[in-house]
């Protein structure tokens, strides 16, 4: 594991994404659909400052990055899923909290491609969940299945030795909903890293069931 942030670098992707964004902040602007700068000026201030962030105070970046999910997005997304909504194509992954032992509920993007399902964590050995996963194995993944979006178990497996950016890119796809989620985590992150869940068959579902993954944590 690397926990170090003591030199000055820009990650992988990075520099990409954040052209991409402030693409996408002026281009109402510059198509005139959008009557002033002032929302593409706010929107390149903050992914300007992001990368500014991730280049000399990861930390502080990470910091701010999950506040903002947890109090804003993080909320939003988890009440869309249990309105059985989801405009933006992710999923919510549970894992059992290594101190607390209780499931923890963060969303995440849908990687999957049938019994394997792929997440791209954006600040790599330091995100919550990944530490989770290094205490207990044992997931549980909220996607479609059907009509529905249901709890489907697994094994999840952190995996350093994975190229996150090209895994992003084979997760994508020509997928536009997961190329906006690549893009935002690379925005987003600080350090990627690959995580692979190993998604129960229907069968092994019919045959096993996990007590510990029916609590509802918010």
């Amino acid at each position: 594991m690397n926990n170090s942030y003591d030199r000055i670098r820009i990650p992988r992707g990075l520099a990409a994404a954040t052209l991409v964004m402030l693409g996408v902040a002026w281009a109402p602007f510059v198509l005139g659909i959008d009557a002033g700068p002032t929302p593409a000026i706010v929107q390149s201030g903050l992914y300007v400052g992001l990368f500014v962030l991730t280049t000399a105070a990861p930390r502080a970046k990470i910091h701010l990055v999950r506040t903002v999910q947890r109090w804003l997005v993080n909320p939003v997304v988890r009440l869309l899923f249990a309105l059985n909504i989801n405009p933006l194509g992710l999923a919510i992954l549970e894992t059992r909290g290594r101190v607390s032992g209780q499931p923890r509920r963060t969303p995440v993007g849908n990687g999957r491609s049938g019994h394997d399902f792929w997440i791209i964590a954006e600040h790599g050995w330091a995100a919550g969940y990944v530490r989770n996963i290094l205490q207990d194995s044992e997931v549980r993944v909220r996607l479609r299945v059907g009509w529905r979006y249901r709890w489907v178990d697994g094994v999840a497996t952190v995996r350093p030795d994975d190229d996150p950016l090209a895994r992003q890119r084979r997760i994508a796809a020509w997928h536009p909903l997961r190329a906006i989620n690549a893009v935002n985590v690379r925005a987003m992150g600080t350090d990627l890293l690959s995580v692979h869940v190993a998604l129960s068959t229907p069968q092994e579902r019919s045959q096993t069931t996990r007590p510990h993954l029916h609590s509802t944590v918010a």
